[in-house]
């Protein structure tokens, strides 16, 4: 499989960048062409400044072995929320240095690589990349088109792109905010179980999944044997090793080639992750993801905040707050994220 860390690609892509600034002169029989080869979304990537260095405890271990492993996608389209998660993560950890990042993306861009590095000099990241021709041919339309994105899918693959030796994981999605100490929900014992999330056992189920679905007789029989409850796949504590021997991902695909020839669902990534995992997961507190912040999926409505302790925010749904500050029409909850945003125009943007 096409998975590759930046380590491997960087000389290759520092020059193919160089190439890509040149343009190309050919000639025709009526004179002399001119083709500007165009760089990517690279060219849009925002400015960030540079995140202060936090050692927030003097008895944090010098072992690798001991670092917490987190997963991130990492699109440009999302990448200041990204940026401010890491923030969060960091400002909040009482052992920061011990906290690696594995950030998967589309594209490898050097300047991606140069971007966090220059925001977080003391970061211990890799980047990798996730090949879209995986899920090419598999991903069925859904209601929202940010969930048809190849990368919404990378989640699914992370037993087949990390490095064998990165068993266990922590997968976040960009639009988060931690705010407690990330240490607590790498804690989490998984036992026999694969993955652990919170679970909303009070959320309606059945309305993930279609009536196609739940009037087949074969196919509403999926879930006995089990108490299946909704989780969000957003933030998960995940047994890469037990997913990888389990052949995992290509469970999740089965029920994705299904979904192509029969609408069982109708959002993306999630339910596919649902049929497979849903009542057989180990539960985790409430205040570990405050999720649906960026209101539902189609008109990304502002909502409140749940009753409860809060230790991780998440804006899933349409409403993104970089966005919706930056239109002058934040929801009362983007205020929360406000603080993280490095984005270097961020600061002119709240005090206007």
């Amino acid at each position: 499989m096409a998975f590759c860390s930046i380590s491997s690609y960087f000389p290759l892509l520092g020059l193919l960048s160089l190439i890509l600034l040149h343009p190309i002169i050919t000639t025709t029989t009526t004179g002399i062409r001119l083709h500007v080869v165009r760089q990517p979304s690279s060219t849009t990537i925002p400015a960030f400044r540079e995140a202060p260095a936090f050692r927030n405890s003097d008895t944090c271990s010098t072992n690798v072995i001991d670092n917490i492993q987190i997963v991130m996608p990492l699109d440009t389209n999302y990448i200041r929320g990204t940026m401010a998660a890491i923030l969060s993560i960091l400002q909040h950890s009482t052992c920061p240095e011990n906290v690696s990042f594995h950030f998967l993306t589309v594209r490898l861009e050097p300047k991606i690589f140069s971007l966090i590095k220059s925001t977080f000099p003391y970061l211990t990241f890799k980047l990798y990349r996730f090949d879209s021709n995986m899920v090419r041919g598999k991903i069925s339309k859904s209601i929202r088109q940010a969930l048809d994105q190849p990368l919404n899918y990378a989640r699914i693959y992370m037993s087949d792109i990390l490095p064998l030796d990165v068993e266990r994981v922590i997968y976040l999605d960009s639009d988060i905010i931690v705010v407690d100490d990330i240490a607590k929900l790498w804690g989490v014992d998984l036992g026999k179980k694969i993955l652990a999330a919170p679970e909303y056992c009070h959320a309606n189920f059945t309305s993930y999944f279609t009536d196609t679905f739940w009037s087949d007789v074969n196919l509403a029989r999926t879930f006995e044997g089990r108490r299946p409850c909704y989780f969000n796949t957003g933030v998960m504590v995940v047994d890469v090793d037990k997913w990888r021997k389990g052949g995992y991902s290509q469970k999740v695909e089965e029920w994705m080639a299904l979904q192509k020839h029969n609408r069982i669902y109708q959002l993306g990534s999630l339910p596919p992750i649902l049929l497979v995992f849903a009542g057989d997961i180990k539960a985790v507190d409430h205040r570990w993801n405050q999720h649906g912040l960026g209101g539902d999926n189609l008109e990304g409505k502002c909502r409140g905040l749940h009753p409860g302790p809060i230790s991780l925010l998440h804006w899933s749904g349409k409403g993104k707050p970089w966005l919706r500050l930056d239109l002058r029409k934040p929801c009362t909850v983007d205020y929360l994220w406000a603080p993280y945003d490095l984005h270097r125009s961020s600061r002119v943007a709240l005090e206007g």
